[in-house]
């Protein structure tokens, strides 16, 4: 389980790279912990949609 929360942070981490590029970098608004907030939640929607389609079987992956 430990490795499905790097690779969470990971990806939570590239997508809100992105997004905060936007922003100045002394922005530190309610915008920036929105990007950050939305990442998250697009980084497990795409970890739910590889375990969806690539399912775990019996405790490795398939």
């Amino acid at each position: 389980m430990e490795g499905r929360k790097r690779v969470l942070l990971i990806a939570a981490s590239i997508l809100a790279a992105r997004r905060l590029a936007q922003y100045p970098v002394e922005a530190r608004v309610p915008a920036t912990m929105s990007a950050i907030a939305d990442s998250i939640r697009w980084a497990e929607r795409i970890m739910a949609e590889i375990d969806r389609r690539w399912p775990v079987k019996d405790g490795r992956a398939a």
